[in-house]
């Protein structure tokens, strides 16, 4: 079994924090009059042109760099018309390209993303907008309620909605960290159901390892769509949908509690049903 955990990067103390220097600032400010999501004719004609190079020419080198895996596709088939009505998708983050995997293996469906602000101002904004990224307005009140305008009304068009719920980028990270609620807020608050996704690792052949050298090789499964639970009051249903989707990513990449030698960690500050310490000691594989 393969454990990138060896494969050290600057994991911050906090499971949700950034460690990518971003180095541009394009100066936007995401408030009420932002186009969180941008209907102009000439932005569209933008994103179907790059849509275009996507499937032509991204997707295949994605999957070679990545040495991509799809496991679970038979779900978006069985749940074909659950998922023609809106739905939220959330996934560990893991990549810098593991949100084109994500478009490759659920297309024909064509997800927006939530992305951290400072990358839509950060010197790939332009694209990360083009191929479906809205940012998430942190500090602007009057933004954040256009914000969730706009996803209620991405949602309610049947459209696909990813989010990748820890919060943060971090490359080849084995354990599954906390995930925040927004998207269970978000799916409970327009009656969506989320779909878990979550990438684990292959060890890499002698090529890939030695001359190209890649840390390893990806598998990204697709789950069960989960709904929230109506019987349960509306931040209960919150949290009970955050549980679920945390544990179903959990179970896609084949962690379960005794996976971790420490035995489970609760912290509702930081955590929900976490367990792990921030370099993932105690997790033993990954499939």
């Amino acid at each position: 079994m393969f454990d990138p955990k060896t494969n050290r990067f600057p994991y911050p103390e906090e499971t949700d924090m950034h460690y990518l220097e971003i180095r541009k600032d394009r100066g936007y400010v995401f408030d009420a009059s932002y186009p969180y999501i941008d209907k102009s004719g000439w932005f569209r004609f933008k994103q179907t042109m790059v849509r275009i190079l996507l499937k032509l020419v991204v997707f295949p080198l994605a999957a070679i760099r990545l040495g991509l895996r799809i496991e679970g596709r038979d779900n978006l088939k069985k749940h074909r018309d659950i998922l023609d009505n809106g739905v939220i998708s959330v996934c560990n983050h893991v990549h810098m390209w593991d949100y084109i995997a994500i478009m490759k293996a659920i297309s024909p469906h064509r997800p927006y993303l939530l992305a951290w602000d400072k990358n839509i101002n950060g010197e790939n904004g332009t694209l990360i907008r083009l191929v479906g990224g809205i940012p998430i307005p942190e500090d602007n009140i009057a933004g954040q309620k256009a914000h969730l305008k706009a996803l209620s009304g991405l949602l309610n068009e049947h459209g696909w909605l990813h989010i990748y719920a820890e919060g943060s980028m971090w490359e080849y990270y084995a354990p599954i960290r906390p995930f925040k609620r927004g998207a269970a807020f978000i799916a409970v608050s327009n009656d969506k159901p989320v779909i878990p996704l979550g990438f684990s690792y292959r060890e890499p052949g002698r090529i890939r390892k030695n001359i190209f050298y890649q840390t390893a090789l990806f598998t990204l499964h697709i789950g069960e769509p989960l709904f929230p639970d109506k019987d349960l009051k509306p931040k209960e249903r919150e949290k009970d949908l955050t549980v679920r989707a945390h544990r179903a990513v959990c179970s896609l990449v084949g962690i379960s509690p005794e996976d971790n030698i420490y035995g489970p960690v609760f912290d509702d500050s930081k955590r929900i049903d976490y367990y792990t310490d921030k370099y993932g000691i105690g997790y033993r594989g990954s499939r």
